[in-house]
């Protein structure tokens, strides 16, 4: 159980140190730049490793009138909770640290933890800009969690599952299995759902309102440094993940090779399955430096009366189809 806890860990703490070059690279070439250059000669490859250690060496400053323990527990709840919904996610079809029958269920229940976290530190800083930012977060997190579940209820309905090892294992076969080419073209629709409403879920843009560089300096971490900060750091890029590797399962066959047999089993179905998450963040990378920023009324808007209306029509065709197939 050790080991099994450790390896997801090793994995959040490499892939960020990694994907945070990349989005900096990313940005700088969609910008005409050239970001980092110089630490580590190639492409600066270990500025980000520079940048944790100077995180983990910097000093932990709070706030003279906040109130410390909410202050000091407010990462730790955000990283912890994101941290443990990778226990459901099966990286092949020999490693999975918890293969529970409600997978589904635990990793939209253990989530929900980052809201407490991220409401705890915009309160606790005792700053307007953190608890601006925190309560629009929190408003924005309630909200695409509908439009998200009903997404992934979607999936359940066809699947009959919510233990996400036998989602994976429905899909074997090849490309054509994938839950995304199933009842055209509501699959299809279903997955776009999912993934706009899961860029909310993890505060990326267009929907990057709670931590609004031009409006709230940062936040609901406004007040944070050092190690701490660096935790809210992770659980971002860790949720990114999360939401990606989430849709190569529910979709896209999660460690399944698109080839069917061919470049499949335990070794092959690792790579697959952090190939098609890799995918999707940078998909949400890019789309970082490529739409502008929602108003907080827009925001709600595509929720309420966009997103959350589809789903529920979506949902009920596929639950009739699948019922009369």
């Amino acid at each position: 159980m050790l080991i099994a806890s450790v390896i997801p860990l090793l994995f959040i703490l490499v892939y960020a140190v990694v994907i945070l070059w990349v989005e900096i690279k990313v940005a700088s070439h969609v910008q005409d730049r050239l970001g980092y250059m110089y630490t580590g000669g190639f492409h600066g490859w270990a500025q980000p490793i520079a940048d944790l250690l100077k995180l983990l060496t910097k000093e932990h400053i709070t706030p003279v009138n906040s109130d410390k323990v909410l202050f000091t527990l407010a990462p730790v709840i955000v990283f912890a909770s994101s941290y443990a919904a990778y226990a459901a996610l099966p990286f092949t079809s020999t490693f999975i640290a918890a293969n529970l029958n409600v997978g589904v269920f635990y990793i939209i229940a253990i989530t929900s933890f980052v809201v407490i976290g991220i409401l705890m530190a915009g309160w606790s800083s005792n700053n307007k800009y953190s608890m601006l930012g925190a309560m629009r977060s929190v408003a924005q997190i309630v909200s695409y969690e509908v439009p998200t579940a009903l997404s992934i209820l979607t999936v359940i309905v066809v699947a009959g599952t919510l233990n996400l090892q036998e989602i994976c294992q429905m899909q074997k076969g090849g490309l054509f299995n994938w839950f995304i080419f199933k009842y055209p073209p509501f699959m299809f629709i279903t997955f776009l759902i999912y993934f706009t409403a899961s860029l909310a879920e993890v505060n990326r843009t267009p929907f990057d309102i709670p931590e609004a560089e031009s409006e709230l300096v940062a936040g609901y971490h406004t007040e944070y440094t050092g190690m701490k900060f660096a935790m809210f750091y992770l659980a971002e890029y860790a949720n990114m993940f999360l939401v990606s590797g989430i849709s190569a399962i529910l979709f896209f066959g999660g460690w399944n090779s698109p080839f069917g047999d061919f470049m499949s089993g335990p070794a092959w179905g690792v790579f697959w399955f952090v190939l098609k998450g890799l995918f999707f963040v940078f998909l949400q990378i890019m789309l970082r430096w490529t739409l502008p920023r929602l108003r907080v009324d827009q925001l709600m808007y595509v929720s309420w009366k966009v997103l959350t209306p589809i789903s529920f029509v979506n949902i009920l065709i596929v639950g009739l189809w699948a019922l009369l197939k």
